[in-house]
């Protein structure tokens, strides 16, 4: 178990560190969802990876017919459910391990407030989390990697004593002018291509 006063790293780090093909695929998700440094990716990616081993365990169990596996396979798929990575419906053990890391980052805190239009860009998102202009139920999160369950999405809002929440704050005002400018610019014309030649 370890002495409580050495903390455990939540993440595990890549076993080869300069391979070029995943590198470059992490420097893609780094941009795409705004992350602050490798870390909070590989942390996204032990997430995952703990829900993965969980669910193989189960699917191990359920084949030999053991009750309590049925229990503990619910409340994984219950738990995933609620947090919005898997579907609502019917979600499978099959469903779970066919999950990719980028699934779990879309459900950070930074992401939902930019693609609600909270902010303007990600790393906006990330320093309005981290300076406390974003509240869920009127209470203020700091954090820019909370993993937003899918019936807090539609709760999120700036803090109310922020003054972010102001609709003639300059941060609000940008946001709106950026807003209009691309429903009044003009689609871009398709260039013909010359592949078949």
């Amino acid at each position: 178990m370890g002495d409580p006063k050495f903390l455990r790293r939540g993440y595990d780090r890549p076993k080869h560190p300069w391979e070029a093909q995943r590198m470059e695929e992490e420097r893609k998700l780094l941009q795409k969802y705004g992350l602050k440094n490798k870390r909070e990716l590989w942390r996204s990616q032990s997430v995952l990876r703990g829900f993965r081993r969980q669910a193989r365990d189960l699917q191990a169990r359920l084949r030999t017919g053991e009750p309590q596996a049925r229990v503990e396979a619910d409340g994984l798929l219950g738990r995933l459910t609620r947090l919005g990575i898997l579907p609502v419906g019917t979600p499978s053990i099959d469903d779970v391990l066919a999950l990719t890391p980028e699934v779990v980052l879309q459900r950070r805190l930074e992401w939902i407030v930019c693609a609600r239009g909270l902010a303007g860009t990600c790393k906006q998102a990330r320093q309005m989390i981290v300076h406390g202009h974003i509240a869920l139920d009127g209470r203020r999160i700091t954090r820019p990697g909370y993993l937003v369950a899918g019936s807090e999405e539609a709760r999120l809002a700036y803090a109310p004593t922020s003054g972010v929440a102001d609709d003639t704050h300059p941060i609000r005002m940008a946001m709106q002018e950026k807003q209009q400018a691309r429903s009044e610019a003009p689609p871009a014309p398709i260039e013909p291509t010359t592949e078949g030649r």
